[in-house]
């Protein structure tokens, strides 16, 4: 089975709104319906949406905007403690499963994320039998986003967060887009070993990465267009992916 979680708890500060980030529109409708909608070719047999900052809102908007193959439910972060905090929540509202389940995690911020690319995701994780599977792009400039490290080999060591990352890695050219697929029997163990070790003092879901790989367990990545992969954190990139919505 395929279940997926989809994080949309940020507060959204520098939307500069009291509307919640997630329900902010792009073409007439909540970026994070546009990313449930994207799950549609997957057909996850469960949708959890994690919901925090005006979580209630949030949560209202979407059970009644939600497509009818799509079961929603939702699970709240009580604080702001990262990404690896806000996917060990959604996966505990997950309902009990298998092993093998595959486990999708997508931020809420994406909404220009096609269903297509999902679906080459979860296949390109399900033919390999990754432990994970990272969505990729590559930018002449990726200044603000996570870098992909790889070993000698070309395997994926890490994903390296901008803040923490040195000189010679944020020359690194590849780019991870937030969104993955792993492994539900490796997720689970793998974060609860996250620590807060960063510069944000905060769990990062990115680090699951490389804790998976220094385990000895195989990361894979598909590579998919930059401009589909956009988020949001501000009224620029909102009003930038509302233009390239509107050429698709």
């Amino acid at each position: 089975m395929t279940r997926a979680i989809v994080l949309a708890a940020g507060a959204g500060t520098r939307m500069k709104s009291d509307l919640p980030k997630p329900l902010h529109e792009v073409c007439g409708r909540p970026m994070v319906m546009h990313v449930i909608d994207a799950l549609e070719k997957s057909s996850p047999t469960d949708v959890v949406v994690v919901v925090g900052h005006g979580g209630d809102q949030v949560a209202t908007v979407v059970a009644k905007l939600a497509p009818p193959w799509a079961t929603v439910t939702f699970v709240t972060q009580i604080a702001q403690n990262g990404t690896g905090d806000a996917a060990r929540v959604g996966l505990a509202g997950l309902p009990v499963g298998q092993k093998d389940d595959i486990v999708l995690v997508l931020p809420g911020d994406t909404p220009l994320l096609t269903s297509a690319t999902v679906r080459r995701l979860v296949d390109g994780h399900r033919d390999e039998a990754h432990a994970a599977t990272v969505l990729t792009s590559v930018l002449d400039d990726p200044t603000g986003y996570g870098r992909v490290v790889r070993n000698g080999d070309g395997n994926v060591s890490r994903i390296v967060e901008e803040r923490d990352a040195t000189d010679d890695q944020r020359l690194i050219k590849e780019w991870n887009a937030g969104v993955y697929a792993f492994q539900h029997a490796l997720l689970e163990p793998s974060l609860a070993r996250l620590t807060t070790s960063n510069a944000q003092g905060e769990y990062y879901l990115t680090d699951v990465i490389a804790d998976l790989a220094r385990s000895g367990h195989r990361v894979g990545t598909v590579l998919t267009d930059a401009d589909e992969t956009h988020g949001v954190n501000d009224r620029e990139q909102l009003a930038f992916v509302e233009r390239l919505m509107l050429e698709r």
